[in-house]
């Protein structure tokens, strides 16, 4: 195992922190903004996340990355059971696909970074776990009419399944992207 650089590593979990931040504030423009927000964020996920890969080259980037915004999520109030759950499974199989795929490979980087992207859809699964109390604190935090709003957001499953389809090739997309501009943590991986 090689050696993890604790700056670097603390860099990678306060970037991704503030993007977590930033696409949960998308909402304040439209609840469709904040309901499918997951599916275009790991354009940006992406380069967190093979930062992140290439200074750990071995069990942990993925749990770091997703237990530290949990940690953020909870101190913030914001622990709901999907929130945790989703979490931590992510993070479960993004570790599972990187070990078996090489710790230090771009395609275990890659493959491991698709469960990953779904990061944030564990963060506003709380719209169709918990319909009824996400309705009643957008009625309490946000705007007058928002939970209007929100009602035919959550009602559309077909564009939510849609949107989920569609972080696939986001994310396949993302890394290749994070790949080409950071070339120096791609060379670092074989």
């Amino acid at each position: 195992m090689k050696k993890r650089p604790v700056f670097q590593i603390l860099l990678a979990l306060l970037i991704y922190a503030a993007l977590f931040i930033l696409a949960s504030s998308c909402g304040l423009i439209h609840p469709a903004c904040y309901a499918y927000a997951g599916t275009f964020v790991p354009i940006l996920f992406g380069f967190v996340y093979l930062y992140a890969a290439a200074n750990i080259q071995g069990f942990g980037a993925a749990l770091l990355l997703n237990g530290f915004v949990l940690v953020v999520g909870l101190i913030a109030g914001e622990g709901n059971l999907p929130f945790i759950v989703g979490l931590i499974v992510l993070a479960l199989l993004a570790e599972c696909i990187r070990r078996r795929s090489g710790y230090d490979t771009r395609k275990g980087v890659r493959l491991s970074f698709i469960p990953f992207a779904f990061s944030f859809y564990a963060y506003s699964a709380h719209w169709w776990t918990d319909t009824e109390g996400s309705l009643a604190a957008a009625v309490e935090e946000m705007p007058a009419g928002y939970a209007d709003k929100m009602m035919p957001v959550i009602r559309n499953i077909p564009l939510l399944v849609i949107m989920l389809v569609l972080t696939i090739p986001v994310a396949i997309l993302s890394m290749r992207l994070a790949e080409g501009v950071m070339k120096k943590q791609a060379a670092k991986l074989y």
